[in-house]
C-alpha cells in the first residue's frame, strides 16, 4: 500500500483540512463582523457642532404653500 491512500495518513488530512476550514470560516465571520460593526452609526455619540458647510453641496428649501402661493402670485403680477 502506497503512503498516500495510508488509512491514518487520509484520517489526519481530512481532520487538518476541516479545522482550517472552520478557521476560515470564523476568520470570515470575524471580518463580516466587524464590517457590520463599522457600518453601524450610532446618533447618540455623533452630535454637529453647528458648523458652517464648506463646498459646492446645492442648498435645498422647502416652501411652504403660503410662501408658493406669494411666488406664484408674484409671477403673475409681472406678467
Amino acid at each position: 500500500m502506497s503512503k498516500k491512500n495510508d488509512l491514518a495518513r487520509r484520517k489526519r488530512q481530512h481532520e487538518f483540512e476541516l479545522k482550517r476550514e472552520k478557521q476560515e470560516k470564523e476568520k470570515r465571520a470575524k471580518k463580516l463582523q466587524a464590517k457590520k460593526s463599522k457600518m453601524k452609526v450610532d446618533g447618540t455619540e455623533k452630535k454637529k457642532k453647528g458648523g458652517f458647510q464648506v463646498g459646492k453641496k446645492k442648498l435645498k428649501t422647502k416652501m411652504t404653500a403660503l410662501a408658493k402661493a406669494k411666488a406664484a402670485q408674484a409671477m403673475e403680477v409681472d406678467k
